[in-house]
């Protein structure tokens, strides 16, 4: 299976935060890496139980005779500088190294790491491991002191287990199952150093050229007893390709839709998830000549990103504040001779729809027709509503609106009667929200 035109969607999901702002080393915030798809070591899982050791994908796939699967992470290697002490013949550790022209950190850099597995029915486990390696390159600066840059990489050991079972029913199908495990022996309780020893980014690519792969989103309808019967941890398989492919899957720890692709309009890796291209440049262009240079030091990835924004032409930059991807010609208006005519409002606007009106329509509760203006007590429910509702319990609101969602659902829009500032509220129609039977009627409308 040929995995290349899924690429770019696949390394946005695996360095998905890793030069984010873009780092440096000196900075609390950017210490805080690598957040998504993290399989740590089994031992430090014990000492902090909000990490995971494993994910699991379950997806079916129809009429398949074999499918291919690969697992994609990034392994931590530890980039440590140290510097011969003059007189003393001894190597001290150091944060920096100032060249002059360029800045030496000490710095954890990640290295992509793959795992190609092929699976017809039945059950295949297979285990990748990588050996610890140390690599040292002295260098002698300007001054005459010697440093070494050292590389190091701690021992890694993940487990692949896969399972293709096959279905009852006239559609050929399967379940398929792949369980990621992460089982290095990790002794570090800091969190930095059982990365060195974790599946960073961990996701599957998924293909098979004569399958088709049924979309746990949006299945048909006499697949989605089987859908509901799939159990993902950690990880959530869509489909990926132009809409229609059905032959590769893509399982990501990032909530995605089915047939996710790369931004036309972003024109480098910003390691953001491709949403917030825009703010993310314009963060970097506020860096001082200083952070620049320490921030290049980290990683020849974040370099590039600094090298792509100190360069983008404007027109680059007016093509990140946004896009229109679903513009449509509007109907000209009605004229005499042309009746049939009509202007067409996008769904969103309340022209599209006169049989709603949200300041004249009312809703029954509890036999009383409430509407704009009416005062009700709120009575937010104890289960499956905002949690700041609960404060809200027991006060007085007057109904600004009655709205309706496009699930046909009704909604009540609330200001409450006492608030000192209800007519800024009208006034930026910033209202509350509730269901009817989250109210109870009081009386006449004000």
């Amino acid at each position: 299976m040929n995995f290349a035109d899924a690429q770019k969607v696949a390394d946005a999901v695996l360095y998905e935060g890793y030069a984010l702002y873009p780092y440096r080393a000196s900075s609390a915030k950017n210490r805080v890496r690598f957040q998504w798809g993290v399989l740590m070591p089994p031992e430090y899982c014990e000492i902090d139980p909000s990490e995971r050791s494993s994910n699991q994908t379950q997806c079916l796939i129809e009429r398949a005779t074999e499918v291919e699967v690969r697992v994609r992470f990034l392994h931590l290697e530890e980039r440590c500088l140290e510097r011969l002490e003059a007189g003393a013949g001894a190597w001290v550790r150091v944060d920096s190294v100032d060249l002059g022209d360029e800045v030496l950190v000490s710095w954890d850099e990640a290295h992509g790491e793959n795992l190609d597995i092929s699976v017809r029915d039945g059950k295949v486990e297979r285990t990748l491991r990588i050996d610890a390696s140390v690599a040292i390159k002295e260098q002698i600066l300007p001054g005459g002191d010697r440093i070494k840059i050292i590389r190091k990489r701690r021992p890694l050991v993940a487990t692949v287990s896969i399972a293709c079972e096959k279905l009852p029913g006239p559609h050929g199908l399967r379940k398929l199952t792949i369980l990621v495990r992460n089982d290095s022996v990790s002794s570090s309780i800091a969190r930095d150093g059982a990365l060195r020893s974790a599946l960073v980014g961990c996701h599957l690519l998924l293909g098979s050229e004569r399958g088709h792969f049924i979309s746990l989103l949006d299945p048909p309808e006499w697949a989605r007893g089987y859908v509901r019967e799939c159990e993902n941890l950690g990880s959530f398989p869509v489909l990926l390709g132009y809409e229609g492919d059905d032959r590769m899957m893509l399982s990501s720890p990032i909530i995605l839709y089915d047939h996710p692709v790369i931004a036309p309009e972003s024109p480098t890796s910003l390691f953001d998830g491709l949403e917030i291209d825009e703010i993310l440049t314009l963060r970097t262009m506020t860096l001082t000549d200083e952070e620049k240079r320490e921030a290049r030091a980290t990683d020849p990835r974040t370099a590039a990103i600094i090298d792509h924004v100190d360069h983008l032409p404007p027109e680059m930059l007016d093509r990140l504040h946004g896009a229109i991807r679903s513009l449509r010609p509007l109907a000209r208006e009605p004229t005499p001779d042309k009746p049939w005519l009509n202007p067409v409002a996008p769904w969103w606007d309340p022209g599209a729809d006169a049989s709603v009106s949200p300041t004249t329509d009312t809703v029954v509760v509890t036999g009383v027709s409430i509407g704009r203006g009416s005062r009700v007590q709120l009575r937010p429910r104890t289960s499956g509503s905002d949690a700041q509702d609960m404060f809200l319990a027991g006060r007085v609101g007057l109904v600004q609106a009655v709205l309706n969602d496009v699930d046909g659902n009704q909604h009540l829009a609330v200001s409450l009667e006492d608030d000192p500032a209800a007519d800024l509220v009208a006034f930026h129609g910033r209202y509350l929200y509730f269901s009817p039977d989250e109210v109870i009627p009081l009386g006449a409308r004000a």
